[in-house]
């Protein structure tokens, strides 16, 4: 052990899933941090509704207590994690732990990704820290990857798989041939989504992951609520079984590009060829492929949430902090918070192709006012396929489009709503052209 270690001392807020994953990680692994690093790492105080639960973890009754402003206030401490999430009391405990000068490590990425600019400006007018490794991608270390290891390229593309509850419903979709509802009530069931699942399916947790990771790949502000967004709730199992037939894979994906006309950023479903790297990724599994203009394509794999996995980054978060507390000069301030520096591109300007089904009357001469409607918005048509499950009266035509710009689709899809022939634009998916995403970067030589 290095004679000049020291003491750091942690303020735990939260100790639900992550939280206790946290606790009993830094109990289980104190003396090899203290081996290894010359780091003292103590849970000091961890607040949470029932001392129960902190006996459960095998925490002393002296550290536990139900207010988390005893937390910030104690002057001994170095170090608060914020494990609670949501708005309130997330907000304050950020604020009042930076202002009393102690570093802040968050898994909240849903704070962070609406309010970063303003915590962050606040942590570096105080000298302290924020870290969110678990806030991106909960046991995958890509914050790190793009903060220090991928710091010498130009990022030109982050995409990914970054919500597990999403991806295990499409892969049990693809895989049993059930619809959405049939497997979101058996995932709710099993636990494997929430009660009340909107963030999840919505889009809404992505798209706050990939609003942080976009802003650290290329250096510029970009808000949760800048990310275009669109769940899995209108994708069913024909669509599914329709994109397998044609050679691709659905997935929700979390897209960044750079692009020469601005950042073009989203969160929806998506088709991907099923040899790409993404298209793999099954069950509750995370993964972010990542392109520099030198590296290439990268991807990291792993679980994108759980108690030990987002443990892993929050503690790693954690140790990274705490070995430069114990050394002289310490941690240095948090950077302040990149500004708007790049322009955000619509997504009517997005271009790509198409996977439209429509669910039609079934006669003679339906597809005349369908397709007078795409021509008329300069949408060309490459494949028209009717699927078997037709009554009599309707059924479902699948229509592939050549690329078209999301403005001209979205026009076509409201006037398609409006005919007689169609009783229901029933999904439109975006195909994605995953060659551009390497667009720029370097040839290996």
């Amino acid at each position: 052990m290095s004679s000049t270690a020291r003491t750091v001392n942690v303020g735990l807020i939260g100790l639900g899933t992550v939280g206790g994953g946290v606790a009993r990680v830094i109990l289980r692994h104190r003396d090899e941090y203290l081996s290894a690093y010359g780091i003292d790492l103590r849970i000091k105080r961890a607040c949470a509704l029932e001392p129960e639960r902190a006996r459960e973890l095998g925490l002393p009754d002296e550290a536990f207590t139900s207010d988390w402003h005893d937390v910030v206030a104690d002057p001994n401490i170095d170090i608060v994690i914020e494990l609670i999430g949501g708005d309130h009391p997330a907000t304050e405990i950020f604020e009042a732990a930076l202002t009393s000068g102690k570093h802040v490590v968050s898994a909240n990425k849903a704070l962070l990704g609406r309010h970063v600019e303003r915590l962050g400006r606040l942590a570096a007018q105080h000298h302290v820290q924020i870290r969110c490794e678990a806030a991106a991608g909960g046991g995958i270390p890509i914050v790190n990857a793009l903060e220090h290891a991928l710091v010498g390229n130009e990022i030109l593309t982050v995409a990914g798989i970054l919500n597990g509850t999403t991806n295990y419903i499409l892969t049990r979709m693809e895989r049993e041939g059930l619809d959405f509802a049939e497997v979101l009530a058996d995932a709710q069931r099993l636990g494997y989504a929430e009660a009340d699942p909107t963030a999840d399916v919505d889009g809404f947790d992505a798209a706050s992951k990939v609003a942080i990771l976009s802003s650290i790949a290329f250096h510029t502000r970009i808000t949760t609520d800048d990310v275009f967004q669109e769940g899995i709730r209108n994708v069913s199992a024909a669509d599914i079984e329709q994109a397998r037939s044609l050679g691709y894979t659905v997935k929700l994906l979390g897209i960044a590009r750079n692009t020469a006309d601005g950042v073009d950023v989203r969160v929806h479903p998506t088709m991907i060829p099923t040899d790409h790297m993404l298209a793999s990724v099954s069950g509750a599994m995370n993964a972010v492929y990542v392109v520099g203009d030198a590296v290439g394509e990268t991807m990291f794999y792993g679980a994108g949430a759980g108690s030990f996995p987002t443990a892993s980054a929050v503690v790693g978060d954690v140790l990274e902090l705490a070995d430069a507390i114990s050394h002289t000069p310490g941690p240095k301030a948090e950077i302040e918070p990149f500004d708007r520096v790049l322009p955000l591109r619509s997504i009517d300007d997005l271009v790509t192709r198409y996977y439209v089904r429509l669910v039609v009357v079934d006669e003679v001469g339906t597809l005349l006012p369908i397709m007078d409607v795409f021509a008329r918005h300069g949408i060309s048509i490459s494949q028209i396929n009717q699927l078997q499950d037709g009554d009599g009266s309707r059924c479902s035509v699948v229509f592939l489009t050549h690329k078209a710009a999301e403005g001209d689709m979205a026009a076509a899809r409201q006037e398609l709503d409006e005919l007689a022939a169609v009783e229901q634009v029933a999904s439109v998916i975006r195909i994605e052209d995953v060659a551009s995403w390497a667009e720029g970067a370097e040839e290996n030589e």
